[in-house]
């Protein structure tokens, strides 16, 4: 368990709110459309990634991988980040972040389930009530940037659609024998992220709300640890 300080931004003003994270998950091949998911797990195979076995797939995560911190370690340079919308369980309601599934890619070769645990999970202080953003749910847009080689370079940008919504995936979720309880956050799943898979030495993402003029956004420096054999 892991006890984390969050903001909880309504209409009525924003809100202290310290959840203890019980359950993190991470939800991969999440993608509503059959065609974008392909071009995502191609992109994935051509780093060595098999394909899954089943769609979509929960991902159980050690809990303090969780972090709002703006600055991770990773072993050598071949990990990179992702942008995912956040769902997070508390108090009997739902909350809506941001996070980076950031993922060893060279691990992910073998193991999928062992590379989601290889690295920290980023995600903004902030959260939104679900109920907030659920009629206008559609018009939410995911949206990260790399700095590669020093230069700030559109990493991913897209809808939330391109991803099952949240009652879709948490309905899943239930059916593979899951429970989404408070204290239960989940990453929901990416974009294909443009130009290919590739490390940086930072990452910044963000989820857009076009209809209420607001965002979520965080970033993260990325250090490489040596590895040495």
């Amino acid at each position: 368990m892991k006890l984390m300080h969050f903001v909880v931004q309504t209409a009525q003003g924003a809100v202290d709110r310290d959840i203890a994270i019980k359950q993190l998950v991470v939800a991969g091949w999440t993608g509503r459309d059959a065609e974008a998911m392909e071009h995502h797990i191609r992109e994935l195979e051509a780093l060595g990634v098999k394909r899954p076995a089943a769609t979509p797939m929960f991902y159980r995560v050690s809990s303090d991988r969780l972090t709002t911190q703006s600055h991770i370690e990773a072993s050598g340079r071949a990990s990179s980040g992702e942008v995912e919308f956040l769902l997070v369980r508390s108090g009997g309601e739902t909350y809506v972040g941001v996070a980076s599934d950031h993922t060893d890619r060279d691990v992910e070769t073998y193991g999928v389930t062992v590379s989601k645990q290889m690295c920290e999970k980023p995600c903004a202080a902030m959260l939104w009530p679900l109920a907030d953003v659920e009629a206008h749910w559609d018009r939410l847009v995911l949206r990260s940037y790399a700095n590669i080689g020093g230069e700030k370079v559109l990493y991913q940008q897209g809808p939330v659609t391109a991803m099952r919504s949240p009652q879709d995936l948490l309905a899943r979720f239930i059916e593979a024998g899951g429970r989404f309880d408070d204290g239960t956050a989940m990453l929901c799943g990416t974009l294909a992220a443009i130009g290919g898979i590739r490390s940086a030495e930072r990452f910044d993402f963000e989820l857009e709300d076009p209809v209420l003029e607001r965002r979520l956004q965080h970033g993260y420096g990325i250090t490489p640890l040596p590895v040495v054999g």
